[in-house]
């Protein structure tokens, strides 16, 4: 069967290539249905064969994701990492900048909260941006839009506070619920609700929108740390690993 392996080759070289392909298409019947036949054989004798190429498709499809990547962090880092609308969380002057797309109803941005207030805690030189971006429905606009709003009727202060409340909070988000939580945290949760529709709120969000889009971001929690992009949960040793490999590249 090795003598198929020149097969092989030609037959991808005729799937690249046109005028490979035009020969292909100049056999006749028999010698096509004869090639299929030997290529059949050898791959079922052979399967090891389509694993190896999945395996080198795949990593040469993650070395494209990860130079795409690359040039995304790098084309918009500035509306990433000085975006003066966003909260700063952690360090504000940290060598390493986090930057959070989250949406308060998302689980696994629930489950990642906690990961990420152990990192910060760990390491206190790291900056964090979050950045609102509601995508899970009416509820998600509503919780960012009240968060957004303690900002400015209150403080940055109140912001943060609401922020870890509402990243944990369970019940449903209504007006009342928004109210109520913010009233138990000392705040005056009619003027935040008031506030709502400051046209500032709407600002932040559509930038966020367009951002995320140009990133090609289309799921929460998304990070990025440093210059790597992450979609999804990380757990915050996982965390850790990648900002190591971020210091170590700025030495």
């Amino acid at each position: 069967m090795k003598a198929l392996l020149p097969i092989l080759a030609a037959m991808s070289l005729c799937l690249a290539l046109p005028a490979w392909a035009q020969g292909f298409d100049a056999m006749t019947d028999a010698e096509r249905a004869a090639f299929r036949a030997e290529v059949r054989a050898y791959l079922l004798e052979n399967p090891e064969v389509l694993m190896e190429a999945i395996a080198v498709l795949e990593d040469r499809e993650a070395a494209a994701t990860t130079a795409r990547d690359l040039q995304l962090v790098a084309r918009y880092a500035d509306d990433l990492f000085f975006a003066d609308h966003d909260l700063i969380e952690g360090n504000p002057d940290g060598d390493i900048t986090i930057v959070e797309f989250l949406d308060y109803r998302c689980s696994f941005c629930r489950r990642a909260a906690p990961e990420v207030s152990a990192l910060l805690e760990t390491d206190p030189n790291i900056r964090l941006v979050v950045k609102e971006l509601p995508i899970l429905g009416e509820q998600s606009v509503l919780a960012a839009r009240f968060a957004l709003s303690s900002r400015y009727v209150i403080d940055e202060a109140a912001y943060s506070t609401l922020h870890a409340a509402l990243i944990s909070m369970r019940a449903d988000v209504s007006e009342a619920s928004l109210q109520r939580l913010a009233d138990d945290l000392g705040y005056d949760g009619a003027a935040i609700l008031a506030g709502m529709q400051d046209p500032r709120i709407d600002v932040v969000i559509e930038a966020n929108y367009a951002l995320a889009q140009a990133m090609q971001i289309s799921g929460t929690p998304t990070f990025v740390m440093g210059r790597q992009l992450v979609r999804g949960f990380l757990p915050s040793d996982a965390m850790a690993a990648l900002i190591a490999e971020e210091r170590a590249a700025l030495e």
